[in-house]
This record gives C-alpha cells, sequence and structure tokens, in this order.
C-alpha cells in the first residue's frame, strides 16, 4: 500500500457574489478541494494520509468531511490546535478575480511534529493555502529528510496579510531557496509574474529555475488550460526522481535547456465557480502523474477536473461529482 501526504489547511469560507446571489454561502474550502480530488483521482494500491493542523473550534465539522472521502487515511496526521481554525471571507470581482479576508488561522508544523509522520508515506503533495504551513527552515529539513517526490502548490506564499486580514499580493522572499525544496512548483499566471517581476520575461525566469534540483515548473492559466517547463534531463515517473539513500540535493549544475509545452482546456463550459480549481488541479495532477509516470495524460486528467470543479458548489460533494456520480 503506497501512502501519499496532503499538507494543507482547512478553510472555513464565506462567499460572497458567487453565482449573482444576494446572501452568502459558507462551507468547507482549502484544502478540502485537494483532499476531494485525490480521493477521486487515486488509483488503485494507494492512500492518501492528510497532514493537517486543525483548529478545535471546527475540530468536529472538519474531521466529519475528512471521514466522508473514501482512500484517505484520518487518523496519521490530523492534529487538533488550540488557535482558531482558518475562516476567509471570498468576494468575487467576476469569474476568476475575488479578493479574501482572513480571519483566525491555525500556526506553522514545527519539524519535530512533522518528521515522524513523514515515514510512513511515499510521496507528498504539499499546498500553500494559507501561507503559513510551512516556514522555511521547515521546508529546508523538509527536503532533507524526506527522499519520496514531493510536489509544492506555492499559491499563498506569494499572499501577504494586511492590518485587516486582507490578503494582498506580496514578493516572496528567498524564492531561489523556497524553489529548491521541492521537485515541482505549480503556480498560476498571475503568481509567475509577480516571481519574476525582476526578472523580466517570466517564462524565461521558468526556464532559468528549473535544472537537478526543481524538476517541474507548473502554470495554471485559468479557462487556457496549463503549461509546463521542465529540466532538460525531467522524467515523468516521479519515484525515480530522488530514490531512498539520496540524502542531499544535488549540485544546482545544469544539464542543458529547459523543454516547455502546453496543454489546451477542455471545452469549456457556463459561467460556475472557480474557487478551488488551483488546488483539483494539483492533487489532480500528481496523483495521476504518479499512477501513470505520463506527463501530458496527468496535465489533461487536471484539466479536465478542474473544468468540471467550476460546476460544482465547495467541496462538499466533489468527489463524486467528479467521478460523474453527481448530476451536472
Amino acid at each position: 500500500m503506497l501512502r501519499l501526504g496532503v499538507l494543507g489547511t482547512m478553510v472555513w469560507d464565506r462567499i460572497h457574489a458567487r453565482d449573482g446571489r444576494s446572501e452568502p454561502i459558507e462551507e468547507w474550502g482549502g484544502i478540502s478541494y485537494a483532499l476531494a480530488a485525490a480521493s477521486a483521482a487515486l488509483p488503485p494500491g494507494w492512500r492518501v494520509v492528510p497532514i493537517i493542523r486543525v483548529g478545535r473550534d471546527l475540530s468536529e465539522r472538519a474531521l466529519q468531511f475528512i471521514r466522508s472521502l473514501p482512500g484517505l487515511d484520518t487518523e496519521a496526521g490530523i492534529r487538533l490546535v488550540g488557535e482558531p481554525n482558518n475562516r476567509v471571507e471570498l468576494r468575487y470581482q467576476d469569474q476568476h478575480r475575488r479578493c479574501e479576508l482572513l480571519r483566525g488561522g491555525v500556526g506553522p508544523w514545527p519539524w519535530v511534529e512533522l518528521e515522524p509522520l513523514l515515514a510512513d508515506l511515499d510521496a507528498l503533495y504539499v499546498n500553500f493555502i494559507s501561507g503559513f504551513e510551512l516556514t522555511l527552515a521547515t521546508a529546508q529539513q523538509l527536503r532533507l529528510g524526506f527522499h519520496g517526490p514531493m510536489y509544492a502548490d506555492l499559491h499563498s506564499l506569494l499572499l501577504g496579510v494586511d492590518q485587516a486580514g486582507l490578503r494582498v499580493p506580496q514578493p516572496l522572499a528567498a524564492w531561489r531557496e523556497w524553489l529548491r525544496c521541492f521537485d515541482v512548483v505549480q503556480l498560476n499566471e498571475d503568481e509567475l509574474g509577480l516571481l519574476a517581476a525582476r526578472w523580466g520575461d517570466p517564462w524565461r525566469f521558468a526556464a532559468e529555475a528549473v535544472g537537478p534540483e526543481l524538476r517541474l515548473l507548473l502554470v495554471t492559466l485559468g479557462p487556457r488550460g496549463a503549461a509546463y517547463v521542465a529540466a532538460q534531463d525531467f522524467t515523468p515517473d516521479p519515484m525515480a526522481w530522488r530514490p531512498r539513500g539520496f540524502f542531499v540535493p544535488r549540485p544546482a549544475v545544469r544539464s542543458g535547456p529547459a523543454t516547455s509545452g502546453r496543454e489546451p482546456a477542455p471545452v469549456p463550459g457556463g459561467e460556475g465557480d472557480p474557487t478551488g480549481c488551483g488546488d483539483v488541479w494539483g492533487a489532480t495532477f500528481f496523483t495521476r502523474l504518479l499512477a501513470e509516470s505520463d506527463l501530458p495524460a496527468a496535465l489533461r486528467a487536471a484539466n479536465v477536473a478542474a473544468a468540471r470543479n467550476v460546476s460544482h458548489r465547495g467541496a462538499t460533494g466533489l468527489r463524486e461529482y467528479l467521478l460523474g456520480q453527481l448530476p451536472t
């Protein structure tokens, strides 16, 4: 039985102006979308291990949701903490842009608590839902202490919090160090532009960023699909990236020019709810890459899942919807 760790933060969302509704909607968001998508895409012989710190104020609701998803080990990596759980007010400005207001929030994983959870994992998906899941020091210890393939959606690492709790874009300090912590990094188009703000051409930045440590950089393009930039020696088999016994990252010596490509999205449907699309995309992509070692197939599966997510509302019932078990 192979085990995929999914590290992130559960968020209780209050969503305004979605679908033109006058009343806000409340439901689970954050890593809940990725857990539902991973459960839907999970290959035979794999289990998902949620690695989540949950505020005690919402712990019963959170555990009820997690236990509803097949294929999850709900006991190993859940930690209840005293801080109030993350709550976010989402106000949509249009179909793809929104503002976020953060209330509460659990703290980052201490390495002393995280390290014992890694021993039984074969691969790790990290989604920076809050941006505070890991400090850079802990991410660097993770890179040295875990020897399976590691995937990271950097998302909220590129968001600060102002005095009122509003999430605002911010450059990522020590971006070189952060990128060296993971084998695969996911960004959206705006996040890539922010990360490469001082570089000039963001795609040239992406080509320079990949190499012996960061093997693959993925960029979601919304309704246009997704693009990738890969190191020249990239292999689509994640289990071959860092075999056991590989304790120290290899020197950052470039092996040749990067390669790139784009996978267009399926024919788009009507208007819907884009909340969680990036989380569904990343969890589906990594799970399918682990299952099939086929980059184009994983990109296509992720695009289809993210497009399908647009026509669903919230994380509850999402797994069944992605599998076509609920009506459209």
